[in-house]
């Protein structure tokens, strides 16, 4: 069992920047790729970006590439989605997500094991 906890969200403005936090507890942290996924009101869950169980490779999604970043810090048990550059469309609820599978965290059919509880993002206009 993997229980995810993020933490960073809040209201900035347009052109602002965030930075996402999820600390990872359970079973070994360093063997699960990782990823972010977000939801605005009135919409599907989306995919944003991921990160293999051994971090260097990062995969994005279209609306975010260039102004996110991925990372993980395998000795705190905490990965992390640094945004820049924010823009009234970011503003969802960010959830991140474990998988044995990479392809469970990655794109838009991913079905991670384990979810974090989410955390809110608003960017002003």
């Amino acid at each position: 069992q993997v229980q995810l906890v993020e933490s960073g969200g809040g209201l900035v403005q347009a052109g602002g920047s965030l930075r996402l936090s999820c600390a990872a507890s359970g079973r070994t942290f360093s063997s699960y790729a990782m990823g972010w996924f977000r939801q605005a009101p009135g919409k599907e869950r989306e995919f944003v970006a991921a990160i293999r169980w051994r971090g260097g490779s990062t995969y994005y999604a279209d609306s975010v590439k260039g102004r996110f970043t991925i990372s993980r810090d395998n000795t705190k048990n905490t990965v992390y989605l640094q945004m820049n550059s924010l823009k009234p469309g970011d503003t969802a609820v960010y959830y991140c997500a474990a998988d044995y599978n990479l392809a469970q965290v990655k794109g838009s059919n991913a079905h991670p094991d384990y979810w974090g509880q989410g955390t809110q993002v608003t960017v002003s206009p």
